[in-house]
């Protein structure tokens, strides 16, 4: 079956004197080749989720490449029968993915990388601590068998979490000996490089991330456990990258399973099992509204200008 929509995702480290330059051109190049997404710029790298026809994203693509030092960028793609984005965007940020650790060089300091094909030998010695380096509710529908899950609701909270895990085993006489993973590979550079700067020897990482994992290892072989979470319009993907069953809480935009659905506290667009403890009935109110322009613009054929998108920094 053919997919109109080409989905890339990508990032790359490198040095941008001056990503301000950077924005305007490429911007309005995305903008005419009608290709759709969000990409972060900073002065230590790109980072972001384009779609659009193949065209346009190889157009796009060659342009990035051209880019100080990112001739040897690496894109993940898929396909998706419509468009997965509302807008294009390109913002300038003090970090491509946020950690709070502005000395670490990803570059000259990540861990060794290990292909998919030799990752479940790697998580299945014993003495291999996994880590899963994502946010909470992204472990939440799925993950490696046996992985660590520290827990995070943002990725500034993993150096504190790193630092008193390692100290944990250690107290038990463990020199970790640690594998690391996330979404699309861009975390682990970071926290790969970080656990290698606190004085950890042995630091492994995934290379191209769980997409590319179950992108090529095939399903019978596979030590994933679960969906994974992804940052557009397809909420979640399986082996494959076949799409999901999650939808998207558009209240706080957390994934929701079937389950989540058929619970009393879900109601389309305005909450879900997750949120409804954190939210008002005033914002609940301001959401129903919000959900209601968006189905009258749906019906008229139209694209609601306030609808939210999925927003992370992990490629």
């Amino acid at each position: 079956m053919s997919h109109p929509v080409r989905i890339a995702a990508l990032y790359h480290f490198t040095r941008f004197d001056d990503p301000v330059v950077i924005r305007p051109e490429l911007l309005t190049l995305c903008e005419a080749q009608g290709v759709r997404g969000t990409l972060l710029l900073a002065r230590e790298g790109i980072n972001g989720t384009i779609a659009g026809s193949a065209d346009g994203i190889d157009t796009v693509l060659d342009h990035i490449r051209q880019l100080p030092g990112c001739t040897d960028l690496e894109v993940k793609f898929s396909q998706a029968d419509a468009m997965p984005f509302n807008r294009m965007k390109v913002r300038l940020k003090q970090e491509i993915v946020t950690m709070g650790q502005p000395d670490l060089d990803p570059v000259q300091g990540v861990g060794t990388y290990v292909d998919p094909q030799d990752w479940n030998a790697l998580i299945a010695d014993p003495d291999t601590i996994v880590i899963d380096t994502r946010n909470d509710y992204e472990v939440q529908i799925g993950t490696f068998a046996g992985a660590v899950d520290p827990q995070t609701t943002s990725f500034r909270e993993f150096p504190q979490w790193f630092r008193a895990k390692r100290a944990e085993l250690e107290a038990a006489g463990r020199t970790p000996k640690i594998a690391m993973f996330c979404t699309g590979g861009i975390r682990c550079e970071k926290s790969t490089a970080f656990a290698r700067a606190e004085g950890v020897e042995e630091v492994f990482h995934l290379k191209g991330g769980i997409l590319k994992y179950l992108e090529t290892v095939p399903a019978e072989q596979s030590l994933w456990q679960g969906e994974c979470f992804v940052f557009d319009e397809r909420v979640s993907v399986g082996h494959g990258l076949a799409p999901g069953d999650h939808t998207l809480c558009r209240a706080c935009r957390r994934p929701v399973s079937e389950a989540d659905r058929a619970d009393d506290r879900f109601e389309e667009g305005v909450s879900c099992p997750r949120c409804f403890s954190e939210r008002s009935d005033e914002q609940r109110a301001r959401y129903a509204e919000r959900q209601r322009q968006e189905r009258l613009a749906a019906e008229r054929g139209e694209e609601h200008v306030g609808r939210r998108e999925i927003a992370s920094d992990d490629g």
